[in-house]
């Protein structure tokens, strides 16, 4: 099967991205083997391809917002059937036996496993699976349309169930990217009063145009105090000018897997009158299930830019460089008529 794969990882203009042949995956017991259709490009796909996430293994497929078609089973597996649509997200599989995993809180599991980090991903032909850690797709959702969903959405949903926001609540946002465009829609279906600070043009136009009530510049602050916020930028340098636009007990999730070094922060200015800083780590299946069914009900649409599956190494690049609103979506299959590699889909943020 043709796939990308990361050797060494390294700054993204340096091209450690490969595509190359890959012997075609068989699944285990328990697993299903699925014929990649679409593939979302995460910002987390970034981090391990740059390296801000450790290396995990050698020769790594990335990607790990999959939709395809079931086209073989493991022993036992018995969930779906062949040519079944399926997704493959994040969490690729946890141990089941520890104290978070007992409690419900999967997300925390002591030994998990990841798509696209500890495992194979979705930048490839074929990809695997334990069945029990893949999801159906809505059937009113295309396959590239759905893709960012896995992750992006996902996510996104679940911090904003850390931030504590509560329907008509006056939420904030840090960053609008494929997470942030997803969520905000969540959030303005209950009543959200949306505030965004984003650092380009393609970004702030992305939220005037799903309805946010102000945009601003990174040092800009929103003219009201804020009950949530949810950071999705990767900087921690965000953080102090976040938590010091919340009102008294209002929380900042951080929606992020890694985030750079994050600056001291003053008491009283910053935390005092019960304000709280919130991490995200990973999703529990529950949060995946949930998301889908809201993203359904709630008419939740992804803004997508196609590209080939050739062209993921620029998919990435322009993402790095926030060349374009909402995600990028590889066709993997060759379905859509995608930009072809060396194409820009828009003015880089400056």
């Amino acid at each position: 099967m043709r796939a990308w794969v990361v050797d060494e990882p390294g700054p993204i203009a340096g091209s450690p991205l490969r595509f190359t042949e890959l012997p075609d995956p068989e699944p285990g017991a328990g697993e299903v083997r699925v014929r990649v259709r679409t593939c979302g490009v995460c910002r987390t796909d970034l981090h391990v391809t740059e390296g801000d996430l450790p290396k995990r293994r050698s020769r790594l497929v990335p990607g790990h917002e999959v939709v395809g078609v079931v086209d073989r089973r493991g022993p036992g597996a018995g969930r779906f059937e062949l040519g079944d649509r399926v997704g493959i997200a994040w969490l690729r599989s946890t141990c089941g036996r520890c104290r978070a995993c007992r409690r419900g809180s999967e997300n925390l599991c002591a030994d998990p496993a990841f798509t696209g980090w500890t495992h194979d991903g979705g930048y490839a032909e074929l990809a695997v699976v334990p069945e029990a850690y893949a999801y159906r797709v809505p059937e009113h959702l295309d396959d590239e349309a759905a893709a960012p969903l896995l992750c992006a959405g996902i996510i996104g949903y679940r911090a904003l169930l850390r931030s504590g926001f509560a329907p008509g609540d006056r939420l904030g946002v840090w960053g609008f990217g494929g997470s942030a465009h997803l969520t905000v829609q969540l959030a303005l279906a209950m009543g959200a009063e949306l505030y965004v600070v984003t650092r380009g043009e393609v970004g702030r136009e992305h939220a005037r145009r799903l309805g946010a009530t102000w945009v601003g510049a990174p040092g800009e602050r929103p003219p009201r105090r804020l009950d949530a916020a949810i950071s999705f930028a990767p900087v921690g340098e965000v953080v102090p000018d976040a938590l010091a636009c919340l009102a008294p007990g209002g929380v900042l999730a951080l929606a992020g897997i890694h985030v750079s070094a994050i600056p001291s922060l003053d008491y009283a200015r910053h935390l005092f009158d019960e304000r709280e800083i919130r991490s995200v780590t990973a999703n529990t299946r529950a949060d995946g299930e949930t998301f889908l069914l809201l993203a359904e009900r709630l008419a939740v649409t992804s803004t997508t830019v196609p590209y080939r599956f050739d062209a993921a190494d620029r998919a990435l690049l322009d993402l790095a460089d926030g060349r374009f609103a909402g995600a990028a979506v590889l066709h993997v299959d060759g379905s859509a008529r995608p930009i072809a590699a060396g194409a820009t889909p828009a003015e880089p943020d400056p």
